[in-house]
């Protein structure tokens, strides 16, 4: 299946989503693109919900809240004490060389901009493209579990795929539009969550159903 046929589809499915990331601020999308790493968004949501409550959501506050309390803060998340290092560690690099103003981070050029997030300790290639593509709001397409997941199991690419590869595959395949970026990433989170899920996948209410081979390989399972 096409990507662009498979964005049609959920998009006819999910409706209008829009930019799927939640965000007050261009840093809480840096500071839920890190708590993310390994976990879910509802045990995100939690965590910078405790953030917000104590006003504790610029580069600035990050770096000043004692090391032990921000873990409790963002233990919801799941990985705190990996977690915390992080986002102290990303905040003394926008303090130390954007002076706390995330966007002038974000002003430059895409491609200078991956490289940079990639050189930073804790972020890799899903957190550099979630928090350039939620954050600095530039046409950078996110692959993610549940990408390799919908597409391996759609027989589309092999299941050991390497995130660039299947990145280029999809880019190669649909508009390079921001919005339709950002949906489309949206649309795979929301499939994943609510039918294609790892174990006890829900096939037989799956929008994809009549495209799949992984029902028809696995019906007993579905």
């Amino acid at each position: 299946m096409n990507s662009f046929k498979l964005y049609s589809i959920l998009k006819e499915y999910f409706g209008e989503i829009g930019t799927w990331w939640p965000k007050d601020t261009s840093f809480e999308v840096v500071v839920g693109a890190v708590l993310t790493q390994q976990s879910n968004w509802a045990n995100v949501e939690k965590a910078l919900n405790n953030l917000k409550k104590i006003s504790i959501l610029t580069p600035k506050d990050i770096v000043m809240v004692p090391l032990d309390d921000l873990k409790k803060i963002i233990k919801p998340s799941g990985f705190y004490n990996q977690k915390s290092k992080r986002l102290k560690e990303m905040s003394e690099y926008i303090l130390e060389f954007y002076g706390g103003d995330v966007k002038l981070l974000f002003d430059k050029d895409k491609k200078l901009l991956r490289e940079e997030l990639l050189k930073i300790k804790g972020v890799g290639k899903e957190t550099a493209d979630s928090i350039i593509l939620y954050g600095a709001e530039k046409k950078e397409f996110v692959v993610d579990t549940y990408t390799k997941r919908i597409y391996s199991r759609l027989k589309i690419v092999e299941q050991k795929i390497t995130y660039e590869d299947l990145k280029n595959h999809i880019i190669n395949e649909i508009p390079e539009d921001l919005i339709i970026y950002q949906e489309f990433h949206g649309y795979i989170v929301l499939l994943g969550k609510n039918f294609c899920k790892k174990n006890n996948p829900k096939c037989g209410q799956c929008p994809l159903n009549p495209k799949c081979d992984y029902l028809k390989d696995n019906i007993s399972l579905c």
